[in-house]
This record gives structure tokens, C-alpha cells and sequence, in this order.
């Protein structure tokens, strides 16, 4: 009896998996519908979003838009490509104050006589990218050969040149006290709050409102051409790149050139980062773009998860947002008090939040606010952390003499 039931059992075994197979495809499917409707309605509430909230919360925005184009390119030159980098500061100045110069106007400030040779606000965000990019480009040779912490030191070097060059050169950055940004334009249609008078819906449309529009349409555009590039074929050998240097070799990819070119791509990013917060601040100064500022853009795709454009956008949301909300309830938050009273300030509580987030990331979840998300929208449901995914014994079996895959030496999943 137990003969004749053995191969009965054994067949309806058989014949589950095609049914959980289907079962699985379905629900596969199902969130892949799901995703592309989400993405929708996120873009329908953030353009309709400057209609019900009051200004705070809309330079707010463009203060995170401008960090989230610079996290994305951080998190290709560090997380995607294993290049370590302490420069990002440096060259979110050369984006700022190339903007500031080419768009400016020429006056005297004080007792100090600014330059500038007041083109077109388009012509000098264009340029501040430029010369962005460009001043990445000279520091590639110095990248491609070092990496690591002698890297990121080396890298170091041009925050504090750059500090020194902002203080000294006070014609082109108005030195300490820094100089005005000029409002952007566009086609003759200014981001101000004026010229033209804007009204849609009966809600007038000033400054916050055109620049959150702006930056909408910036971060949107950085974030899709960092998710193709990391789809293509370029992006393929950055990450092999980041894996092992002497495996991307073997394999035909020029180490030097897609450092180069990274370093390049990294900093034109930046560079439209700077110029988007000079728009948001109205101003640029020394002070704003020394150490502490790469600092915190590690933090954003440390935190967001290293290698994840997701991640940058999540890590820069939660960085840079943190301190003016802390400062715009310090009243009503525990421990956070205002100007000139007592408990920590708004950047000091939130720099103690940060370096708490970092070790729990950390410790309990590598892949940062991106692995979180994945996990509660599924799409790592059923792969177990590292990457390991369960065989079958049949496999196993099939499979026990063939050496294991080599692990990836930068790999951060």
C-alpha cells in the first residue's frame, strides 16, 4: 500500500510548483503595475502640492531638490563606482560661484568692487555645470591613481583650497561676506516674485512656487539619467569597477577612462547642486561650502544606501529637511529650542540624529533607507539579506563541484 501511495505523493509534489510558478508571476506582475502607478500619482500630488501648502514648506522643497541632485551624484562616484570622495563640497562652490559671476552684475558691495559679466541666468547655470564638471576632469589623473582613504584625503585638500580661493578672490565671490545670487530666468520668464504677476487656480504663483517647479523638473531629470546610465552599459562596468579594479581590467574596461569619467559626471551633478542652492539660500559665502557640507552628503547616501539612486533621493530628503523642520518646531519638540534659548539648536539636533541613524544603518540594515522601502513594497520579499537566495537539494547536488561566485569586494547588498 505504502509502494503504490509513494508515487502519488510524489506527483502531486511535482505538481505544485507550476502553480506557486503562477501564482508568483501574477503577483510579479501585479507589482509591476503597482510601481509605475505609484510613480504617477507621487508626481500628480508634488505638482499639485504648491496649491495647498504655504511657502516654508516650498523653499523647503528646493532646498531638497538641489540636495538630491547632489546626492545622486555622490552616490555614482562613491556607491556606484567604490570611489571615495571628501571633494563634494569644492565642487558645489565652482557650480555656485560660476553661476553667480556669469549671471551677475558688475557694483561695488562695501568696500569691495564685485565683477560679473551679467549673462543670462541659463547661460550661467550651463556654465557653472561646465566648469563643474571640468574641474572634476583635472582631478581625475589624481583619482585614478589613489583609492580608498588616500583618496578621500587627497580629495580633501580641494575643500580647503577651495575655502582659501572664496576668501581671497573677492571680486568674483564678494570674499567673507559673500554676494548675492541674481534671480533666475528662463526665456524672459523670471523666478521671482514678480514680472510676470502669476496666478493658477486663484493662487498666486511667486518665487517658492516657480522655484519648486524648477527643481521639480531638475531632480526628475538627474534622477533619470542616473538610473539609465546605471542601466547601461557604462553603468555595468562602473559597478565592476567598484567590485574589483583588476577584475574590470581583465575584462577589457579602462580603469582610467571610466574614473575619469565618473569623476566628471559627479561633478557636473554637484555643480547643478550649487547653483540650485544659490537660488535657494539668494547668496553664496565660504562658510557654506567647507568640510561639514561633504560630510553630510556622505551622510545622505550612507544613510539612503550606497549604490541605490532611490537611496540618494531618500538619504538627501531626510539630511537636508531634518534641521529647518527641527528649526521651524523647535517650540513644540523635546530637547530643541529656538534662538537664544535653552535646550540644543535645530543643526545640532539634528547632527545628533544623524550620527544615531548611521550606526543603526549601519548595524541593522546596510542598505539604508532603500532597503527599508524595498521591504515594505515587497521587492525584496523572498531574497534573504546578502544577496543569498535558497536552492533546492536537486541543485545542490548538481552544483556542489562548481566553485562558489566570488563576493563582491564593494558591493553594499
Amino acid at each position: 500500500m505504502s509502494e503504490t501511495t509513494a508515487p502519488a505523493a510524489q506527483g502531486a509534489t511535482r505538481a505544485a510548483p507550476p502553480s506557486a510558478a503562477a501564482a508568483g508571476s501574477r503577483s510579479k506582475r501585479g507589482r509591476s503595475l503597482l510601481r509605475p502607478l505609484l510613480l504617477v500619482a507621487l508626481l500628480i500630488v508634488l505638482l499639485a502640492l504648491p496649491l495647498y501648502v504655504e511657502e516654508f514648506w516650498l523653499r523647503t522643497g528646493f532646498a531638497v531638490f538641489g540636495a538630491i541632485v547632489g546626492a545622486i551624484g555622490l552616490n555614482l562616484l562613491v556607491g556606484n563606482t567604490g570611489q571615495l570622495s571628501l571633494a563634494h563640497a569644492f565642487f558645489l562652490a565652482v557650480g555656485a560661484v560660476s553661476y553667480v559671476y556669469v549671471s551677475g552684475e558688475s557694483g561695488g558691495i562695501g568696500v569691495a568692487q564685485l565683477s560679473g559679466l551679467g549673462l543670462p541666468p541659463i547661460v550661467g547655470m550651463i556654465v557653472g555645470v561646465l566648469l563643474a564638471g571640468l574641474a572634476g576632469l583635472l582631478f581625475s589623473p589624481i583619482a585614478a591613481r589613489l583609492r580608498g582613504i588616500y583618496l578621500g584625503v587627497a580629495s580633501l585638500a580641494l575643500v580647503f583650497i577651495g575655502i582659501h580661493v572664496l576668501n581671497a578672490w573677492t571680486s568674483v565671490t564678494g570674499g567673507f561676506n559673500g554676494r548675492s545670487a541674481p534671480e533666475f530666468s528662463l526665456f524672459g520668464f523670471t523666478f521671482g516674485n514678480r514680472d510676470p504677476e502669476l496666478y493658477v487656480l486663484g493662487v498666486p504663483f511667486r518665487e517658492a512656487e516657480r522655484l519648486w517647479y524648477l527643481g521639480l523638473v531638475l531632480a526628475v531629470a538627474a534622477y533619470l539619467f542616473a538610473r539609465n546610465l546605471l542601466r547601461s552599459r557604462a553603468g555595468r562596468a562602473l559597478q565592476t569597477l567598484r567590485d574589483s579594479e583588476v577584475a574590470a581590467s581583465v575584462m577589457g574596461v579602462n580603469v582610467q577612462g571610466y574614473k575619469a569619467r565618473i569623476f566628471l559626471v559627479s561633478s557636473m551633478y554637484a555643480g547643478l547642486s550649487g547653483v540650485m542652492y544659490a537660488l535657494s539660500i539668494g547668496s553664496i559665502a565660504p562658510e557654506s561650502f567647507g568640510l561639514e557640507v561633504s560630510i553630510l552628503y556622505l551622510a545622505m547616501i550612507v544613510l539612503g544606501g550606497l549604490g541605490s539612486v532611490n537611496g540618494a533621493v531618500l538619504g538627501a530628503l531626510f539630511v537636508s529637511a531634518l534641521p529647518l523642520v527641527f528649526q521651524r518646531y523647535a517650540e513644540i519638540i523635546p530637547f530643541v529650542g529656538g534662538q537664544g534659548e535653552g535646550g540644543l539648536a535645530a543643526g545640532e539636533a539634528a547632527r545628533y540624529l544623524f550620527g544615531a541613524a548611521i550606526i543603526l544603518v549601519i548595524l541593522f540594515e546596510p542598505a539604508g533607507l532603500a532597503g527599508i522601502a524595498n521591504r515594505i513594497t515587497g521587492r525584496g520579499r523572498g531574497r534573504p539579506r546578502g544577496g543569498v537566495t535558497a536552492r533546492s537539494p536537486s541543485t545542490d547536488t548538481a552544483t556542489s563541484a562548481t566553485p562558489s561566485d566570488r563576493p563582491s569586494q564593494g558591493s553594499t547588498t
